[in-house]
């Protein structure tokens, strides 16, 4: 049932997938399935409600990832911290810019204690911290100038590691530009005293 689920996910059949997956998660849980394996199925099913547009669902489902990662895993484990990205992902798309923060300054520092600097989840974490910063409308001038010299370090290091045609470097770079552009902007705005 995997397969067929990922095979339907890949080829964009996320409805299809969405069946399928749950129809395996109701199946694991019946036969007493370990939870590693479990999360796992979590993992994908997630996915194919981001794709649907069931972003609290999704949400939902990755806080409880992420929790019962941490309980099986421990906080250092590369799959705990992926479970971290993806909730911490899932917060910044539905608005929820103080959590994924939070989480993301908390995680952020594990990651690369555990992973190393170059390693491209570190990468994604400081990319989605900063793009969370910018999307903030409550951002002050200091979080866009910290998005900006987030994205500055994460991009040279990605072009260095990964090269600068590797889809990450490139959107790291994209979402450089972008944060620049709303720090010059911010900087150009009249204060609100004058």
């Amino acid at each position: 049932m995997n397969l067929l689920g990922s095979g339907l996910h890949l080829a964009k059949h996320h409805e299809d997938a969405l069946s399928v997956q749950e129809a395996q998660l109701a199946t694991m849980r019946r036969l007493g399935e370990s939870e590693g394996n479990i999360l796992a199925v979590q993992t994908n099913l997630s996915c194919s409600y981001r794709m649907l547009g069931r972003d609290e669902e999704a949400l939902s489902m990755r806080r409880d990832i992420y929790s019962g990662r941490l309980k099986l895993d421990g906080e250092q484990n590369e799959r705990t911290l992926i479970a971290a990205k993806n909730y911490a992902t899932s917060l910044k798309d539905l608005s929820r810019f103080e959590e994924a923060k939070a989480l993301l300054r908390k995680e952020i520092p594990v990651t690369r204690r555990v992973l190393g600097e170059s390693n491209d989840l570190t990468l994604k974490m400081r990319w989605v911290y900063a793009e969370t910063l910018v999307k903030d409308p409550a951002a002050t001038f200091d979080d866009l100038h910290e998005a900006v010299t987030t994205l500055e370090d994460a991009g040279r290091t990605a072009r260095r590691v990964l090269g600068g045609a590797h889809p990450l470097t490139v959107e790291i770079e994209r979402g450089l530009q972008k944060s620049r552009a709303v720090l010059r902007a911010r900087e150009t705005q009249p204060s609100a005293s004058a």
